[in-house]
């Protein structure tokens, strides 16, 4: 889909792509967005005999994938984004960076569209993006702006994102760099044109924003000397950012609803993650898959397969609150609104279970058990926490403690607000294997993106990350340059 730019002015009146232009010239101007054939025109309001309400909100359109770049279904379309945008773009928490390329400038709409696959575009799309992630975190924050690791002791320096910050088949956060930065590469064998820009994909830049916010939530949990739950926790999160922000868009809940005619198990973009991705490497389904039967007998200590566990349970609750919320509200409300606010709500205890849970050395049950509690406390059906319990149990994270033969019979009383399964609304369980080895032993990070791959959450350990201290690279190199002083000390 493309969208052009078409300014409706004399010759001598012409002004580049993308330029901004004064206030007063820009009224002289009648610019006009066509999407997919269909011409809205930008005029000069008209006069009214009664007042109108001026918008209270300021803000930016941004011409993104609303998905993966795969994702035809909903292809390249534009976004407002509700804050001031500099050129860049930048705002006062993220600034985007492409040699010779950046600033890009907003046209004289101050909407930064550009011709998709451009490196404009590439720069506006995972600003957007990037911003979306943020925003829908705050959002859950009760609005209040989350740090990132670094914004200690007043400090209010942005995080740097990079579209195409060389070649490479990953992309990373990265404290110590302040940065988020997206790789691209061509699958072996192929021609250039089918060249991946992870930068391109909703899933991928939603993921890795995620770690950067987890980050500063929980500055401990990227250490390696945690528990492998504690980095599947990352991994986890990042993911779910991706599956949460597509569901916090009435577009794409719209869509996936007529898709999977509201069936959330059924094959969907939702539960795929980075499909084109995945496809470069041969996998069919992205390179994860958020609606999964893995347990955690099945995944031993590697942090990217034991995400998945996390996943898949938090995915199941997902389409569980939905059926029952959809069956309740079927008479009142359309199903991609039900789908919208269920997800939101499931988003927010997540987001409120995290914060609440250890600040290193977190583990699956931590999560559960906070999420049972504060589901509790904030009045949900009870029923909401007998999902809780059913899947975190059904994957050999926790103990049963409500019995299972209801949930795998398949007679489980799906619109039963009050239904516990015996009679007792338990708000706290155990783990299912205190001697897992995703409990117990090192964390395997081998299949992990580049973000848990970063020396820095290898070399620095938990304790210090926990405290947010600047980082250097000579803290990262201090076993290293201790070792010289001491040889270069006789």
């Amino acid at each position: 889909m493309t969208i052009h730019q078409e300014l409706q002015v004399h010759e001598q009146d012409r002004v580049p792509w993308g330029t901004e232009v004064p206030e007063t010239r820009a009224e002289e101007l009648a610019p006009r967005l066509r999407v997919e054939g269909a011409v809205q025109t930008a005029r000069r309001p008209v006069e009214r005999a009664v007042p109108v309400p001026a918008p209270a909100v300021t803000g930016h359109r941004f011409l993104v994938y609303k998905q993966d770049p795969s994702v035809t279904v909903l292809g390249v379309r534009p976004v407002f984004v509700p804050t001031v945008v500099l050129n860049g773009p930048t705002d006062a928490r993220i600034t985007t960076v492409l040699p010779n390329v950046t600033p890009v400038a907003r046209n004289i709409n101050g909407d930064f569209i550009f011709t998709p696959n451009s490196p404009q575009f590439d720069c506006a799309h995972t600003f957007a993006v990037v911003r979306e992630t943020l925003t829908m975190y705050e959002r859950h924050n009760g609005g209040d702006p989350i740090p990132f690791a670094w914004n200690v002791g007043g400090s209010t320096d942005r995080i740097s994102v990079f579209p195409r910050a060389g070649q490479g088949a990953n992309a990373f956060y990265s404290r110590t760099a302040k940065a988020l930065k997206f790789l691209f590469f061509t699958p072996q064998g192929q021609p250039a044109s089918t060249t991946v820009f992870t930068c391109r994909s909703l899933d991928i830049v939603s993921h890795e924003t995620g770690h950067a916010v987890l980050d500063g939530l929980k500055p401990g949990w990227l250490g390696t000397g945690n528990p492998p739950q504690t980095g599947g926790l990352h991994e986890s999160f990042g993911d779910l950012s991706a599956v949460f922000l597509a569901l916090a868009q009435p577009d794409q809940a719209d869509a996936l609803v007529a898709l999977t005619k509201a069936n959330l198990h059924d094959k969907s973009f939702l539960s795929a993650v980075a499909e084109e991705f995945g496809a470069a490497l041969g996998k069919p389904t992205g390179l994860r898959n958020a609606d999964n039967d893995l347990k955690l007998s099945q995944v031993g200590n590697e942090v990217h397969a034991i995400s998945q566990v996390f996943t898949g349970a938090i995915y199941d609750v997902l389409a569980d609150i939905y059926a029952f919320e959809l069956a309740r509200q079927r008479r009142t409300k359309d199903p991609a609104v039900v789908l919208i606010e269920v997800a939101a709500a499931l988003c927010k205890l997540l987001f409120d279970a995290i914060v609440a849970a250890p600040a290193v050395g977190a583990g699956y049950v931590d999560v559960a058990n906070k999420m049972l509690q504060i589901s509790a406390s904030r009045g949900d059906p009870a029923i909401y926490r007998t999902f809780i319990r059913n899947r975190f149990a059904v994957r050999e994270i926790t103990t049963a403690a409500t019995p299972l033969r209801d949930l795998l019979s398949g007679e489980m009383r799906m619109t039963e607000a009050d239904y516990t399964g015996d009679g007792q609304d338990i708000t706290e369980v155990e783990p299912f294997d205190e001697r897992s080895a995703s409990l117990l032993a090192e964390q395997d990070r081998s299949l992990c993106c580049g973000t848990m791959q970063m020396p820095e959450y290898r070399v620095i350990d938990s304790e210090r990350l926990a405290k947010r201290d600047p980082l250097e690279d000579d803290d990262i190199l201090r076993n290293e340059l201790d070792e010289l002083r001491r040889a270069f000390s006789t």
